[in-house]
Order: C-alpha cells, then sequence, then structure tokens
C-alpha cells in the first residue's frame, strides 16, 4: 500500500500564491502527481512528473504553476501562482506505478481562492 501525504493548502485572495506537498512513501513510478475536482465538477489533471522527469500540465494551469521533485525526501511540490477563484478545489496526489499495476490517491486538500 502506497502512502500519499498532502499538506498546503487554504484560503487565498485571487492573486495570490499557494505551495502543496506531497509525500510519497514510493520511490518508483510512472506518474507522480495532482489532479483537482471542483464542486460539481470532474476530476482534472492538474500537474504531474513522469519517470522520465518530464512535466504535464493542464491548460487551465500552464505558466501559473510548477511542479517540482525533492528526490531525496521523495517530495512533490506544486507551486501555484496568480490563483483564480476557478482553482478553487480539492488537490489530489496521484501516483501511478505502471502498467496493470495500481493508481494510488491522496486524501485530497482543500483550496480555496476567494474574489
Amino acid at each position: 500500500q502506497v502512502q500519499l501525504v498532502e499538506s498546503g493548502g487554504g484560503l487565498v485572495q485571487a492573486g495570490g500564491s499557494l505551495r502543496l506537498s506531497c509525500a510519497a512513501s514510493e520511490s518508483t513510478f510512472s506518474f507522480l502527481g495532482w489532479y483537482r475536482q471542483a464542486p460539481g465538477g470532474q476530476r482534472e489533471l492538474v500537474a504531474g512528473i513522469n519517470r522520465d522527469g518530464s512535466t504535464d500540465y493542464g491548460d487551465s494551469v500552464k505558466g501559473r504553476f510548477t511542479i517540482s521533485r525533492d528526490n531525496a525526501k521523495n517530495v512533490i511540490y506544486l507551486q501555484m501562482n496568480s490563483l483564480k477563484p476557478e482553482d478553487t478545489a480539492v488537490y489530489y496526489c496521484n501516483i501511478k506505478l505502471g502498467p496493470f499495476k495500481p493508481i494510488y490517491w491522496g486524501q485530497g486538500t482543500q483550496v480555496i481562492v476567494s474574489s
């Protein structure tokens, strides 16, 4: 069982910044990143790091959010700048171990951006 421990959510005004952290108990993966789900919405990709070190971003966050990884600590960070009210959602850390292997989710951390 892979453990994902998230932190860093909260309330911030529009235009502000937050940084989310996710500590993973597994260091070998095909994908490690963040999804989010707004009330009444579907879960969507925010950002992630692939096995080869490349990164993926959702279109709505490109240029504002940056994902990074501390390999020594096996922690990923999501730096969120220029936050907008539409960024309000529960953010979930996600790890994919590889083809035909399990996918794990964190418990979620709430981000609220006030206008």
